[in-house]
């Protein structure tokens, strides 16, 4: 009889383009299939991404993959009802961005099952999503310390404890012990849960030699609209853990803060102006300077430009969702 031992949960809407390729990459790992069961909470979508599913199970009947409807659309609750119906003691969240290494699995499961970590990830090789010049820049801009600060998964060179995991590998009884996701956050799930880990004693640890590729946001536009979103969603967050802010999380709200409060100064106070020019041309001295290695490595001029555009897209827009939320009329969670 068929019963796996790893359920790899993957929370999915619209994804046609992406989705066969992760069940390729899921297909082909170097642990038995026997051993892997795949649940896709699908949040009802309108595209080709059922069928596509649908047919990739005809085709490789090796490989079992389930789809449950996650008719709330929101990703808490589609990974929440994707690890109750899970048959696998060892839960693997994923992405549908995402492309596993063929070794992800394994090693994710023996850091696990080592005891290195109650909720153990790796390092996200992030990619363009387009071949453009800008695309490129933000690729670059999302992996840089400049842009996302002590973030481990993002560019970690050592297997460390570390505060949060991309995706991550648990035990489901250690979810059910902590009472699952909070399906109130349409953004930081991730996040709040393994805070919630840290506060009962679980250790988060991240280890480079797991190895996942994600593919970033194409457009400065789309870029700045998801780092908004982080930006307000984090305030939600922290309203239920306030102790969970991180420096790099703190700096941007306060950055933009600054800024708005001398150019408020100059107004009545003269000098102020020159506090402001200074203060923006060291800030872009020290993206410029970060933006060097990348343009040079690459051996793209553009580069040099694009990355200290993504990177201030990312820390205004994180910074402006930020306070936003803060402001914004709307009872707390809970």
């Amino acid at each position: 009889m068929y019963s796996p031992a790893i359920s790899i949960v993957i929370p999915c809407f619209n994804e046609e383009k992406n989705i066969a390729d992760l069940l390729d990459a899921i297909r082909f790992q170097t642990v038995s299939l026997d051993s892997i069961e795949v649940i896709i909470a699908d949040g009802l979508s309108t595209d080709n991404t059922r069928k596509i599913i649908n047919q990739y199970s005809t085709d490789h009947p090796e490989l079992q993959v389930h789809i449950i409807d996650n008719k709330k659309r929101v990703i808490p609750a589609g990974l929440n009802k994707a690890i109750k119906a899970a048959e696998g003691e060892i839960i693997i969240r994923l992405d549908a961005h995402a492309i596993p290494a063929l070794d992800y699995v394994a090693r994710s499961v023996l850091a696990l099952k080592e005891g290195l970590g109650d909720n153990v990830g790796g390092v996200i090789d992030i990619r363009s999503s387009r071949n453009s010049w800008i695309a490129h820049s933000i690729a670059i801009a999302t992996a840089h310390p400049l842009g996302v600060g002590d973030a481990k998964y993002r560019w970690g060179t050592k297997a460390v404890e570390a505060d949060t995991v991309a995706f991550g590998c648990f035990y489901k009884s250690t979810v059910e012990k902590v009472g699952f996701f909070n399906e109130s956050l349409l953004v930081n799930e991730d996040y709040e849960l393994n805070a919630r880990l840290r506060n009962l004693g679980m250790k988060i640890w991240v280890d480079p030699a797991i190895r996942a590729i994600y593919f970033s946001r194409p457009t400065l536009k789309t870029l700045a609209k998801q780092y908004f979103s982080y930006g307000y969603w984090k305030v939600r967050m922290l309203r239920m853990l306030p102790k969970t802010l991180r420096w790099r999380q703190a700096l941007p709200p306060l950055f933009i803060l600054g800024i708005l409060m001398l150019l408020l100064l100059t107004i009545f106070w003269f000098p102020a102006i020159w506090i402001l020019v200074v203060t923006l041309l060291a800030y872009l001295l020290i993206l410029v300077t970060g933006a060097m290695k990348p343009t040079i490595d690459q051996k793209k001029a553009a580069l040099f430009i694009g990355v200290p555009m993504a990177i201030i897209t990312m820390h205004f827009s994180w910074g402006a969702g930020f306070w936003f939320s803060l402001f914004s009329p709307g009872k707390k969670e809970k």
